[in-house]
């Protein structure tokens, strides 16, 4: 038998047992005190575990904003590139044609979309060569049974955008949207009785050159930032309508309730392709319809529809990027305009003959 001499103790070790006999260590901080069966149990405690999460918690909600501010930059560098890209097409055009294209032109009714027109200067030539612009839009097929208004055409279409998502017609996709429109100028469009065209950068039917920018390419917006699935009235019919000064009277003026505005981008038509600088960049423009407010555009007459009502509309660039919007200028250049820009300065802009003197961010 085995005798353990400590501490001038003679008996065996069954006898005092182990821990009596050997030093006492502290235990380790995750091992616990022993259960009922003397198992030794390892672990957290639950409110260690809940310090953990709240921790995880609170780093999380700190970090987020800045990914989100992140990702929201990303997406207004890929915008502006797609803005940059459709201004160096319109370009392109107009070194190949010696003009820019029309806002609208082409078929029975002339409504083909400038859109339309510059596909070939973005890489998309087999959508254009799927073209005929001697009929409507509605008869152009881009494959059996598959409308080539149907079709998405990602530089028309900014990151940001919450309504990314074909319109459907008889439970199959008719149309796709787009969400940089055409500068048509301050508030006349188009009167199809003179042929007397508006102030804007782009004309229906008519096609402008590089002399008709008396105020410099550098100064005369070309496209802007608009919002698919916009909310608009539309032939209100009147023959001289006033400019609306505050959003509230754009109410009073009438037309047919619509809510679909910016979803088409093989049609020129204004409400769809088309702004103009009634109101600054996002500006809310509450109409009521039916007991509900929306934010909605005005077009007098859509072109194509009437061979003696004018064309006058309310059309306001909108983004869902934060107080700005962004746009191409005539020259190419990419910029922002925010939404406290003076209202004078905005319109300014958006003539191309104005004469003003102005300096643009």
């Amino acid at each position: 038998m085995v005798f353990a001499f400590v501490h001038g103790m003679s008996k065996p070790f069954s006898a005092i047992g182990i821990d009596a006999v050997l030093p006492q260590f502290p235990r380790p901080y995750f091992q616990r005190k022993s259960s009922p069966t003397g198992v030794f149990r390892k672990g957290f405690t639950l409110i260690e575990l809940l310090v953990v999460i709240s921790i995880i918690g609170i780093l999380i909600g700190l970090l987020l904003p800045a990914i989100q501010a992140v990702r929201e930059a990303a997406r207004r560098t890929q915008c502006s590139n797609n803005l940059r890209q459709i201004g160096l097409a319109i370009h392109n055009f107009d070194c190949a044609r010696k003009q820019f294209p029309p806002s609208c032109s082409g078929g029975p009714k002339g409504v083909w979309s400038l859109h339309a027109r510059i596909l070939p200067y973005l890489e998309n030539g087999a959508l254009y060569k799927a073209i005929d612009f001697s009929v409507d839009y509605d008869n152009v097929m881009f494959g059996p049974g598959v409308p080539l208004s149907s079709i998405r055409v990602p530089t028309y279409l900014c990151p940001s955008e919450r309504n990314d998502r074909a319109v459907i017609e008889g439970g199959k996709p008719k149309h796709y949207p787009l969400n940089y429109a055409l500068n048509l100028g301050p508030w006349f469009v188009h009167d199809p009785a003179t042929g007397r065209a508006g102030e804007g950068a782009f004309c229906q039917r008519t096609a402008l050159r590089n002399r008709d920018f008396v105020d410099g390419l550098s100064h005369t917006l070309a496209l802007a930032e608009v919002k698919a699935f916009t909310p608009y009235f539309r032939n209100a019919g009147h023959a001289n309508p006033i400019m609306p000064v505050a959003p509230a009277d754009l109410g009073n003026l009438g037309g047919e309730f619509r809510n679909g505005g910016h979803t088409e981008w093989v049609d020129g038509r204004s409400h769809h392709t088309g702004i103009t600088s009634v109101f600054a960049p996002n500006a809310v423009v509450k109409v009521l319809h039916a007991g509900m407010d929306y934010d909605a555009d005005w077009t007098n007459q859509r072109e194509g529809t009437s061979a003696t009502i004018p064309t006058y509309a309310a059309l306001t660039a909108r983004s869902y990027h934060a107080n700005l919007v962004n746009a191409a200028m005539m020259d190419g250049s990419v910029r922002s305009f925010y939404n406290d820009i003076d209202i004078s300065v905005w319109r300014a802009v958006s003539t191309r003959a104005g004469r003003e003197v102005i300096s643009t961010p």
